[in-house]
Order: structure tokens, then sequence, then C-alpha cells
């Protein structure tokens, strides 16, 4: 189990199913959520700024079309030196499209562990829970 999660999504309906479908089983003790990229690296930068380490993701699933600040456009800055301190929080890219060039390029980013359609579903947290637990 995780103690918190960060689900970054620009769609309200699919953010609820996110914490819902979370809530249901024993995948995250906490969810936060943020609608966009933007959203998403100000909630890492607070972090920063206050130098704590107990609020920080262990998770994020991530969408990659949101305006403001779209999932690539994210990744590109999460990745960088700017946020060295939270490379080890595991990412999924989560997509209503699979385009086989879109899960290459997912490949780029050493902290993206898998690419997924959406909607997020139990079958999906027993999966990545698998994953996991096999990679300790």
């Amino acid at each position: 189990m995780f103690d918190l999660i960060l689900c970054v999504d620009d769609d309200p309906i699919t953010l609820m199913l996110c914490k819902k479908t979370i809530a249901k089983t024993f995948f995250s003790r906490e969810i936060m959520t943020a609608k966009n990229g933007e959203e998403a690296l100000q909630y890492f930068d607070s972090l920063k700024q206050n130098n704590e380490t107990k609020n920080l993701p262990q998770f994020i699933f991530l969408d990659l079309n949101m305006p403001v600040m779209g999932g690539w456009e994210f990744l590109d800055r999460f990745s960088s030196s700017d946020y060295s301190d939270y490379n080890t929080t595991k990412v999924v890219v989560l997509s209503s499209t699979i385009d086989p060039e879109d899960l290459e390029k997912a490949k780029k980013y050493p902290m993206v562990i898998d690419f997924l359609p959406k909607p997020i579903n139990l079958t999906m947290l027993d999966y990545l829970t698998n994953k996991m637990n096999q990679e300790v």
C-alpha cells in the first residue's frame, strides 16, 4: 500500500472515478489530485520550499492531454534537475488513446513504469500492485 498518490487529470469525472476506485482497495492511504501538470509541479514546488518529505507522493497517475500543461511537458520538467529529489516517484501514464509513438516516448522517462488505458479499474490496480511488489 502506498501512503500517498497523486492523480493528474483535467477531467473531474476521471479524478472522481480514480478516487473512488482507489478507495475500494488498499492501494493508497491518501489521494491528492491536480488538474494539470502545472498544478502537479506547484505541489512539488511547495514540498521543496517547505523542505517537506512527509507528503511526497510515491506514485503518480498522469494524463497526457490537458490544458495549461500536459503530461509530456510535466514529464520533461519533472525529470529535470529541478525535481531530482522526487525522481524516485513512479509514474503511470493513463491515456484514452494508446498510440504506439506515445508508448515509445514514455519509455524515455525512467520514472514512467507503465502506460495504461483509461479509465483506472480494480484489475489495473492489482496489476500495478503485483508489478511494484516484484520490483522490491
